[in-house]
């Protein structure tokens, strides 16, 4: 018996909290009683605030959020990124992303808040919030490590629930989305709720997400290893096709468009957003307190160590709306320079990547400073890897610089617009009316033609697996999202190794085109070129492409550690 107890313990430690140093040395939550703390609606807010951290925004001295799609196709940082390269190949003995230190702390709140005395609404809301929040967490589990132990409650040592086995993948999005389905009924609208904390449309908008994420990774994963035990994509496709369409139909949020040729490129360069309707969370920055960010220190004025994949900056259509492979308005000439790049095409790609003449800086007491080339000659986090140098998300104030203030978007009615198409289009259900109220309300904003349901063939289209109108959903999804952290899980849950195995990503055609002379010293040395002159900065690194292992690296490996505390009751993901 006393053999058991250490044990327990030592599961609660490691499976619970990762065993932090914070967790051993803080009082434990469970020693002050609910009818001690909680006894106002305040303390129930006070308590979920902690979780309000979790979000991925802007933080530290990088281009935040617009640095995210560093791990995928999308944008080529200066260091190689493990996974697609396949180098993670052993399993580590602790990992701090296997943590239920956060679901425990939820867990004790739906079991205790009933103490607390207040308005019933508010006191509702929270609950609805604390549910979001634990389908927030088990959902980041989900995409890491595919099925996890699911506990719905406080733990004690001794607790036989410590020896839960994993949860199969399907059954605990099922329970992701119940618990989402419990915030939806209890959750407050964005008119009512206060200002900075989740509401209905958050809960809707993640519900979307989670839906279509799952509903396409058992469609494309049926058959792998990594599939789940019961294909239940269409289930989880109606449900995501259905909380965006509920999002679409309620009419609480609309697309940001100030009327100008920029207004893609301002939406993500603002200091406040209460007043954007199309942005439906976000995180608020600020000098008087503290809370501050360094992104304009990076964009667009450097290169910020990264910069778009020649992939990328293909994906985006020609402006009569047809693929570049077919289109009479573009050529091999326009790859000779950043402006003919850009030239005739969807306005999105010059709203998103530097070219010559645009406003990087703008002084007070000095003359403006307007992009003229690529930051090649810098170094490090600074430097610009393909010539394809980020401007969106970049602020030109000046003061910016020093201390950035500019808005963190966290969920944009654009994705949940974007969820609502692939859903129908995956279903095999979507119509004009569905593209119209959809796809080509973000095609609109920037005067774009229009996308039917019978789109244009792209001879080189990504995925030839699917349907011409799947791919023009995706190609649309990731012109629209891009640099916005969401590229990563989209090839994960489309099953899209063959987009990542044995390919290096390239940048620029700087031989022949008008950078060629300014940077000759560069081209061979700093600058690597492939033979057909374009910029090719892992040719030394992996010349064999990335070693992506389809049998393996879908999912992280369980922490050795957790495999023998648990008994035997944990499995390790396949081909770890």
């Amino acid at each position: 018996m006393k053999k058991y107890k250490i044990l327990s313990y030592l599961i609660v430690c490691f499976l619970l909290t990762g065993c932090s140093e914070d967790f051993l040395n803080r009082l434990p939550e469970d020693e002050i009683s609910p009818e001690q703390y909680w006894k106002t609606d305040n303390d129930l807010k006070l308590f979920l605030n902690q979780f309000y951290t979790t979000f991925p925004v802007h933080n530290g001295w990088n281009g935040g959020v617009f640095e995210f799609d560093n791990n995928s196709d999308n944008l080529v940082p200066v260091n190689v990124n493990n996974r697609l390269v396949g180098n993670n190949n052993v399993a580590p003995s602790s990992d701090g992303s296997w943590n239920f230190g956060n679901i425990r702390s939820v867990n004790y709140y739906l079991e205790n808040s009933h103490t607390a005395e207040g308005p019933e609404d508010i006191i509702n809301h929270y609950n609805g919030e604390a549910y979001f929040f634990r389908a927030y967490f088990y959902f980041r589990l989900l995409k890491r490590y595919g099925g996890v132990p699911y506990i719905d409650k406080t733990l004690n040592t001794d607790s036989p629930e410590l020896l839960t086995p994993r949860m199969p993948r399907n059954e605990l999005a099922t329970k992701i989305v119940e618990d989402l389905d419990r915030a939806l009924n209890l959750l407050m609208p964005r008119s009512s709720a206060e200002n900075f904390r989740v509401h209905r449309g958050v809960a809707l908008a993640f519900k979307s997400e989670v839906c279509l994420y799952e509903g396409t990774w058992e469609k494309y994963h049926e058959g792998s290893p990594f599939g789940a035990e019961t294909n239940e994509s269409t289930k989880f496709l109606t449900l995501a096709a259905d909380a965006a369409e509920t999002m679409i139909n309620e009419g609480n949020y609309q697309l940001y468009n100030d009327g100008s040729d920029d207004t893609y490129r301002l939406l993500f360069n603002k200091y406040d957003y209460n007043d954007v309707s199309e942005v439906i969370f976000w995180k608020k920055y600020s000098i008087e307190d503290g809370v501050i960010h360094r992104v304009s220190h990076y964009l667009p004025h450097t290169g910020a160590g990264t910069g778009l994949s020649k992939s990328l900056v293909e994906s985006y259509l020609s402006s009569d709306g047809l693929p570049i492979s077919v289109s009479p308005l573009y050529s091999e000439a326009n790859e000779n320079s950043l402006e003919t790049v850009v030239s005739n095409r969807d306005p999105r790609l010059q709203q998103t990547i530097c070219t010559p003449g645009d406003l990087i800086t703008e002084r007070a007491a000095l003359d403006n400073i307007y992009f003229d080339f690529p930051a090649f000659r810098e170094n490090g986090e600074t430097v610009s890897t393909t010539g394809y140098q980020i401007y969106k998300g970049g602020a030109t104030d000046e003061d910016e610089r020093v201390e950035s203030t500019t808005g963190s978007i966290i969920y944009r009615y654009a994705e949940v617009l974007l969820n609502f198409a692939e859903a129908k289009a995956e279903l095999g259900t979507i119509t004009q009316a569905d593209l119209d109220k959809s796809v080509n309300v973000l095609r609109d904003r920037v005067g774009m033609p229009a996308l039917t349901t019978l789109p244009v063939s792209d001879p080189n289209k990504l995925f030839p697996g699917v349907s011409d109108i799947i791919n023009e959903i995706r190609r649309e999804r990731r012109v629209e999202l891009a640099l916005e952290g969401k590229r990563f899980d989209d090839l994960m849950r489309w099953r899209a190794h063959d987009l990542i195995i044995g390919k290096r990503l390239v940048g620029f055609k700087i031989q022949g085109s008008d950078l060629e002379e300014e940077f000759a010293d560069l081209i061979g040395n700093s600058i690597l070129v492939n033979d057909q002159g374009y910029i090719d900065p892992y040719m030394n690194v992996i010349p064999s492409g990335y070693g992506f292992n389809k049998d393996r690296d879908y999912l992280s490996p369980i922490p050795t550690e957790q495999i023998v505390l648990s008994e035997g009751t944990l499995e390790q993901n396949p081909g770890w």
